[in-house]
């Protein structure tokens, strides 16, 4: 069942339905398809846990909006943002969320900081994470276009805590990226110590 929520907070300067056409015109259809049901999971967390509809969509619609970009633009908002000459080392994967929320905040002028944040931290956490963080980390993994090892288990847990959640992701990304071989974000690994270490 598809969950909508009217827009009275004007985090964003639209409706739901205009942010969704803004949205739509950056990705692709499976992008926005997969966006779409980040939307849903995160209306069903926010609900779960008490937290307000509103932002909880607006971050789910948009933390993808820049995934498309390219690596020149992301590179050229790096320096335009100021942000940490350590990010031209690193890809789409990080790029998309920590310096898309500078891409959001200039396009869609979205200015509130915590769903910039939330925007920043959905890929890869952090070790300090607000409730709206935690929504849209868990979402973006359980949404229902997601079809992977462990992705029931991960809802199962996601129903009944949103921590446990966090926990449960966090600890199966770095195995993936462990197993793989893959370079790991340092602020994964603090997100790592903080909430499965602990």
């Amino acid at each position: 069942m598809t969950q909508t929520v009217e827009y009275q907070k004007h985090y964003y300067a639209g409706s739901r339905e205009e942010l969704i056409a803004k949205v739509k015109e950056q990705v692709s259809e499976k992008r926005f398809k997969h966006i779409l049901g980040v939307e849903q999971a995160a209306l069903e967390l926010a609900r779960a846990n008490d937290y307000e509809l509103e932002k909880a969509s607006v971050v789910a619609l948009v933390h993808d909006y820049a995934k498309e970009r390219s690596e020149a633009e992301f590179k050229a908002m790096i320096a335009q943002a100021g942000l940490e000459k350590d990010l031209l080392n690193w890809n789409n994967f990080i790029w998309h969320g920590v310096v898309g929320a500078e891409i959001i905040k200039k396009e869609l002028q979205i200015t509130d900081e915590e769903i910039l944040n939330a925007v920043r931290r959905h890929t890869v956490g952090a070790k300090e994470m607000t409730t709206l963080d935690q929504i849209v980390y868990v979402a973006d993994y359980i949404e229902p276009g997601r079809d992977f090892p462990g992705v029931d288990q991960a809802r199962q847990i996601a129903a009944k805590s949103l921590r446990a959640a966090v926990e449960f992701e966090t600890k199966h990304t770095l195995l993936y990226l462990m197993n793989n071989n893959k370079t790991i974000y340092p602020a994964a690994i603090l997100t790592y110590n903080a909430y499965v270490a602990s």
